[in-house]
């Protein structure tokens, strides 16, 4: 027993799993795209002198390897300038040859080895052009009851199909973060968006024990890639701000996804071609009303001067189809955009204040007219932000017509594929949540709240009416609807109908910080108060752990199969591009 101990311990210090205090970055099995610029970093847990740290790859030295020594930091300090220990640090890294790497470090009885596969492309581009089209929480159930909801039930099949039903390619993919199995938007863009995986709240990095958000090992973004070794267009689309986690991604470096003032700086320093969405307040000066700045940059004025037009309605953003104008930017909410029904049907939410705000279609629209001008290809990120938005209310009707805006999306998109076949459509969410679709509400049966909802046979088919024949609802206030609801919750009324006064705010906080059912919902018939089952932290409904589904078609979507993490989609997409070829 003893001699299988020792053997064991052994192979504990080999592997590096000893010593976890020790860290290596870019983090064990990490997959590295061959020059691709990325920052390498050994976190040691006590201080050493830098003469007695070693450290190799495959072993040999390591500057000969890196090709130049790091910076030796011989107390790292926290926060309260608390000493953390010892550090090196190496900005700017490319390794040129593919190949495993594996990476030992040695200080005192420190020690710690890590392997990375660095990887090429193939030689010939399999794609022209890539349409990543991510709705930002989209669930399996979010894909099932807009196809219900749009399209209808005849006894038992479905009336039609989403135009994300029909893409050839599928994978199931795995959204882990790498300090826990939750996530959030950030580092799960990030993964796809840089082909590492990160920290929650993380774009663009690796998280390190430091309190400076943008000191923290940078890895390279896809638009970054494309700049570096490309002459193909960029653009980003989103329903949100575009400095919210998702669209950020591509261009962002800091630990925390709430720095969107520089995240604003960072689409500066990158230019994507079109970048369209909301999210004004943080492009504005701070005198200007509305500004969410305290500095006197003006990203107005920087982009107009960096050729630049912008537009900033639905309006100017039809005038802008069709024209030359090159670089493109439009910016039509300070905040969050409205959804598809409170813009259409609804009028509720902002608005009576944004009034003329475009859907995700029509940006969508506008952005492909301006990318394929580009005689070298685009990349073109969309993102239905409010999928996401309206599922952490528990909103669901919102959630799922968002849902159907997004498949109209995916619809506009196999359309231009089919006149450019030599375009890759990638359809994903970043993440999913725990919700269910169970059966319906029937508002005509007797009784109040949970006494209409029907199951197994008493659900019956909803009576969505689609009469004018433009995909979605008529009105969602039917009296047989779909019946959502989330696996986990804070405290909140379930009021078991549409929320056609407004997006729902279940939670509010009380005097003792914590979030309690929002009693404005009290008084609904048959409203019920549901003791929540997550921390009275949150006031919405989490993220779920789930695997995401993704579809693709198109050359290069047969690397999308099986069970990929979120990090070897990124794989796949530079392969298309091959922005990893030998270019010797």
């Amino acid at each position: 027993m003893r001699i299988l101990l020792a053997a064991l311990a052994a192979t504990t210090v080999l592997t590096g799993a000893a010593f976890a205090d020790t860290t290596i970055y870019p983090l064990d099995r990490a997959t590295i795209l061959v020059n691709s610029k990325f920052d390498f970093k050994v976190e040691l847990d006590n201080v050493h002198p830098e003469d007695a740290v070693e450290v190799t790859v495959n072993g040999k030295p390591y500057a000969e390897v890196f090709g130049a020594p790091a910076q030796f930091v011989a107390e790292e300090k926290g926060k309260d300038d608390k000493v953390l220990g010892s550090a090196l640090i190496l900005r700017d890294l490319a390794l040129a040859e593919p190949g495993a790497y594996t990476v030992s470090v040695k200080a005192g009885d420190e020690a710690k080895s890590v392997t990375w596969d660095v990887y090429g492309t193939d030689a010939t581009p399999k794609a022209k052009n890539i349409i990543f089209i991510l709705g930002d929480g989209l669930s399996v159930a979010h894909r099932t009851a807009a196809r219900i909801m749009s399209k209808g039930v005849t006894e038992g099949k479905a009336d039609g199909r989403l135009a994300m039903d029909d893409l050839d390619r599928m994978a199931f993919i795995g959204t882990s973060s790498t300090h826990s199995i939750a996530t959030d938007s950030a580092n799960t863009m990030s993964a796809y968006m840089t082909g590492h995986k990160s920290r929650v709240n993380a774009l663009g990095v690796y998280a390190d024990r430091t309190p400076d958000s943008f000191d923290d090992p940078k890895v390279e973004t896809i638009a970054e890639a494309l700049r570096r070794a490309s002459n193909k267009s960029i653009g980003i689309i989103s329903t949100a701000e575009l400095e919210d986690a998702t669209p950020a991604a591509l261009v962002a470096h800091t630990r925390k996804r709430a720095d969107k003032p520089e995240i604003v700086g960072m689409f500066y320093d990158v230019q994507p071609d079109v970048l369209l969405g909301g999210g004004s307040a943080y492009f504005l000066k701070s005198d200007i009303p509305g500004s969410k700045r305290k500095d006197d940059k003006d990203y107005i004025q920087l982009f107009q001067d960096a050729g630049y037009s912008v537009v900033t309605t639905k309006s100017e953003l039809a005038a802008a189809e069709g024209s030359n104008q090159g670089k493109l930017l439009g910016l039509f909410h300070t905040g969050n955009m409205d959804t598809w029904l409170d813009r259409n049907q609804l009028k509720k939410g902002t608005v009576g204040k944004f009034g003329d705000q475009p859907g995700l279609v029509d940006m969508t629209k506008v952005a492909l007219d301006q990318l394929s001008k580009n005689p070298d290809g685009f990349f073109l990120m969309v993102e239905g932000a409010s999928v996401d938005k309206m599922s952490h209310p528990m909103d669901w009707e919102r959630a799922v017509v968002e849902t159907i805006e997004l498949d109209h999306v995916v619809a506009l998109a196999r359309e231009f594929a089919a006149n450019n076949p030599d375009t890759m459509i990638v359809v994903t969410g970043d993440h999913t949540h725990g919700v269910g679709l169970i059966g319906t509400i029937d508002e005509d049966k007797p009784g109040e709240g949970r006494d209409k909802v029907g199951v197994y046979d008493e659900a019956g088919f909803p009576n969505y009416v689609d009469a004018d024949g433009d995909g979605y609802p008529d009105s969602i206030a039917v009296s047989r609807h779909i019946a959502m609801f989330a696996n986990n919750f804070p405290d909140y009324y379930e009021t078991w109908g549409p929320k056609l006064d407004g997006p729902f705010e279940p939670a509010v906080k009380n005097e003792n910080g914590e979030y309690v059912a929002n009693e404005a919902y009290k008084d609904v018939p048959g409203a019920v108060l549901r003791v929540g089952n997550i921390p009275k932290d949150n006031d919405t409904a989490v993220h779920a752990v789930d695997d995401v589904v993704l579809q693709a078609t198109g050359p290069g979507s047969e690397g999308f199969r099986g069970y990929m993490e979120q990090s070897d989609v990124y794989k796949v997409l530079v392969d298309a591009f091959a922005l990893g070829a030998d270019k010797k």
